[in-house]
């Protein structure tokens, strides 16, 4: 069986591809990059790599020739997405791969939250694509939120929209944990995972571990969201 990533110089794919190395053949896998110039240390463990470009669907098509299942890396291009991922799963199915797993938004079916539609419309290209699917829907990256830790430092203090909202964040280890264990098993096709951490946390805990981390007292001020956007264009 060979599985393909996607996005495999990024920082989730190539987490996914590494997760994989500790079960499978490195011969057995592909990583598919825009700029395979950046690849040496993939190749190096040989993985075998090959250029794709969301926008190319015909370059895809020759990217997933014989690949059996793919993890399709949701995309950074906003607004181009759903287009780019469709380039992607028409070429998959003309590719004849047999399983595709898509990196998806947590709830993305019912959310309201801005950066879901385009991952709710890309899970219908998939479902109606005819080909065995598993929807992975990461919640957020704790990583996410560590650039905010030189801010804190200079400040003393954490800013957030959220006075009560909690947020089971996890590492893009644990999520490409779960992604490498659902491609390298039997089981997993027709299935929507929702992944988050095991524990949900609020801003005010994450000050009082930034005070923790850091040595130094931390505040926790509650804005709003165009005061919080403020907060971050002055950093």
């Amino acid at each position: 069986m060979t599985i393909a990533v996607t996005a495999a110089t990024g920082q989730l794919g190539g987490l996914v591809l590494a997760e994989l190395l500790t079960t499978e053949r490195a011969d057995s896998l592909v990583a598919i990059v825009r700029d395979p110039d950046r690849a040496q240390h993939l190749r190096e463990q040989d993985i075998e790599v090959r250029a794709g470009h969301y926008d190319d669907k015909a370059g895809y098509v020759t990217a997933l020739a014989g690949v059996d299942e793919l993890l399709l890396v949701s995309g950074l291009d906003f607004g181009q997405r759903v287009q780019q991922h469709t380039n992607v799963i028409e070429a998959a199915s003309q590719a004849g791969v047999s399983l595709v797993a898509y990196t998806s938004a947590p709830h993305a079916d019912t959310s309201a939250l801005p950066i879901a539609a385009e991952h709710k419309a890309t899970e219908k290209v998939i479902t109606d694509s005819g080909i065995p699917y598993v929807i992975l829907r990461n919640n957020w990256y704790t990583e996410m939120f560590a650039p905010a830790i030189n801010l804190t430092r200079r400040t003393g203090a954490v800013w957030s929209n959220a006075p009560t909202g909690r947020i089971a964040s996890a590492s893009r280890i644990d999520y490409a944990a779960a992604a490498a264990k659902v491609l390298a098993a039997d089981g997993h096709q027709g299935h929507v995972y929702e992944l988050t951490g095991d524990y949900a946390w609020n801003y005010d805990e994450l000050a009082a571990t930034l005070a923790d981390l850091l040595g130094q007292p931390v505040t926790h001020h509650t804005v709003t969201p165009a005061e919080h956007t403020q907060v971050l264009t002055d950093a």
